[in-house]
């Protein structure tokens, strides 16, 4: 027989008293706990760099394949020096507005298969297909004029019926209407032509890039480009800077990177320019499109680890540490009093030393004789010597024991 509602509403009311007395109850009743403690090691934090990767639109445009396959690609292969969080574009308004000679060619071809199409000359091996209703027509051109009538008129609609609406309504229509204005956007790239130039500007965006439109007076992009970088560098914002120019008016703008231990890396097709000798790793754009960029900046990252441990452990002269040691070497041996102060005598003395306090010396060679003068038992002054000699040497001193022994 199956119980009571009543006494399981009475049994339920019971367990949630019992569990807002005692929270670990409830987890006590749905979890299995295994009596084989496991210990799992801690995550060790990974300390990647910042990318930030500067365009310039005006002398490195992506011609050769469309701008945003060519903006992934770059974004991948900078990715492999670090999270890439930065990604800047600047050109001018005639670089928007050109056509490519491929993308020309691509027009024109599209457009006499039309005319073929539409007189019976060429039929298609499949069906043309609206990607916004999933309509079939037999030639392009019929499916052209079906987008423009219906779905181009629909999605204007809808825009200037978000335009003119304010506040929460315009927020409901923003959120209603969301997935019919994205799926209109990507099926109109590839149906419509772009009133003016190829799209660059808008696939760009679609990559993620932050696009800059200057003027068309000469220089004005790069003088953009060089200001941004120049403040992304102030702010710190970015530990490796990628920069894609083959324009040597940079060279300055990648000597300050450099100067303030930014890596940096530049990609064009100049093989001997002047950027990529300065850079401390240069690409061509071909190494980009083709992936080859990616797999070597695994390689160039690991040799710059390796150079900065090298720097790490490499020895630096300095004149202030050097002229306190031999100061203190040669009190040891003269038996004079040294130039060092408490503070400094600690960096030479052993670590159960007390450098001040009452009539204590503070100088090394103080230290020997108030240490032999204390010590009564010879066994334990041999020892106590024995540590000062192994303490002194490890410091980089040479010591003499017979010339200490004599000093009382």
């Amino acid at each position: 027989m199956f119980p009571s509602f009543r006494w399981l509403s009475h049994y339920s009311l019971q367990w949630a008293q019992l569990k807002n007395h005692n929270p670990f109850l409830d987890s006590c009743r749905f979890h299995h706990f295994n009596t084989k403690s496991t210990t799992l090691p801690p995550e060790t934090p990974h300390n990647t760099p910042t990318v930030a990767i500067f365009w310039d639109l005006d002398n490195k445009p992506p011609n050769s394949i469309p701008p945003f396959e060519a903006a992934m690609k770059l974004k991948r292969a900078a990715s492999s020096f670090g999270v890439v969080q930065h990604t800047v574009a600047y050109a001018n308004r005639y670089a928007f507005s050109y056509v490519p000679q491929a993308v020309r060619e691509q027009r024109k071809d599209r457009k006499l298969l039309n005319q073929l199409e539409n007189k019976g000359v060429i039929k298609p091996v499949e069906p043309y297909v609206c990607k916004v209703c999933g309509r079939k027509f037999c030639n392009n051109e019929k499916m052209l004029n079906h987008f423009k009538q219906i779905h181009e008129r629909e999605h204007q609609k809808r825009v200037n019926q978000i335009e003119s609406a304010r506040g929460k309504r315009r927020v409901n229509l923003v959120g209603k209407y969301a997935m019919k204005m994205q799926k209109y956007r990507n099926a109109s790239r590839e149906v419509l032509t772009p009133k003016t130039g190829y799209g660059l500007a808008d696939e760009l965006k679609r990559a993620g890039f932050w696009v800059g439109t200057v003027s068309n007076k000469p220089q004005a992009a790069d003088v953009a480009l060089k200001e941004h970088m120049v403040d992304v560098m102030d702010k710190k914002k970015a530990e490796c800077v990628v920069l894609v120019s083959d324009d040597s008016d940079f060279v300055g703008v990648v000597k300050e990177a450099k100067s303030r231990c930014l890596k940096t890396v530049v990609v064009g097709n100049l093989e001997h320019g002047a950027l990529k000798r300065i850079a401390d790793a240069g690409f061509s754009w071909q190494e980009v499109l083709m992936g080859k960029a990616k797999k070597e900046a695994i390689s160039v990252v690991e040799k710059w680890s390796d150079r900065e441990i090298l720097e790490r452990l490499e020895w630096r002269f300095d004149p202030e540490k050097e002229r306190d040691a031999y100061a203190a070497v040669d009190a040891f041996y003269n038996g004079t009093e040294c130039s060092l102060n408490c503070a400094e005598a600690v960096n030479f003395a052993p670590a159960d030393w007390i450098p001040h306090g009452g009539s204590e010396p503070s100088c090394i060679r103080c230290f020997c004789s108030v240490l032999v003068r204390k010590k009564s038992n010879v066994d334990s002054m041999a020892m106590d010597f024995q540590k000062l000699v192994s303490e002194l040497s490890l410091a980089g001193f040479v010591v003499g024991l017979p010339l200490v022994i004599g000093q009382k």
